[in-house]
């Protein structure tokens, strides 16, 4: 027999996936009874489920109390997104010097998938990025960086899920960046990952003040 907490998890997962998978967006109503409902379970493992969203940044408290999936100010998203292109950089950075054959054969792959019009490009963005923070083989930076990429998945979804033109400008990027970290380049590897993530952000951001825009009238 599951345990309580078994449930909770259960009902986490599947809610972080909803988000981070673009089924739940930013402003979104979390409500206890009606996700209850979709995964047969009572409300207290539901309820525990939310609590963990919260802890973790990705839903909020709205009017009523009610639980909402998370619309971050601009000004922090900033910051969130800031903060991501620095460690990011540095794990290129470290990529570049610190790479196995075995590990920069796998960055190769990865770049060659994203050229495949038919790929799941958001799962081939996730290994790429993946192989290059395992390369750096610094797990308390690999560490901040899972934080971060959480904090901020359910924006960085958007780009590919909104801007369909962002596919092409990303694996250009990727193929750049895959280049300096196999010519060992390490300046130029930390460069462009930086350049890389600030590109992300300026998407996310046209895509985020246009929905915050009212439609003329």
């Amino acid at each position: 027999m599951r345990s309580g907490k078994k449930y909770a998890d259960d009902v986490y997962s599947a809610l972080l996936s909803g988000i981070l998978e673009g089924r739940y967006h930013p402003g979104d109503l979390l409500n206890e009874i009606p996700i209850a409902e979709e995964y047969g379970v009572s409300r207290t493992p539901v309820r525990e489920a939310l609590q963990r969203l919260v802890s973790t940044g990705l839903a909020e408290r709205g009017p009523r109390r009610a639980l909402l999936v998370r619309k971050i100010p601009t000004q922090t998203l900033h910051a969130l997104f800031e903060a991501m292109g620095e460690i990011e950089g540095l794990v290129a950075r470290f990529a570049a010097l610190r790479m196995s054959e075995l590990e920069r054969q796998a960055l190769a792959a990865a770049v060659q998938a994203g050229d495949d019009p038919d790929a799941d490009f958001e799962e081939v963005n996730r290994r790429f990025h993946r192989i290059i923070r395992d390369g750096a083989h610094n797990p308390v930076m690999a560490e901040m960086i899972e934080e971060l990429e959480l904090r901020t998945m359910p924006w960085r979804h958007i780009q590919f899920n909104r801007r369909a033109d962002r596919i092409g400008t990303s694996q250009v990027e990727h193929r750049a960046l895959a280049a300096a970290i196999h010519a060992e380049d390490a300046n130029e590897a930390q460069r462009l990952m930086r350049a890389h993530t600030a590109a992300t952000f300026r998407v996310v951001l046209e895509i985020v003040e246009g929905e915050e825009t009212p439609p003329p009238r």
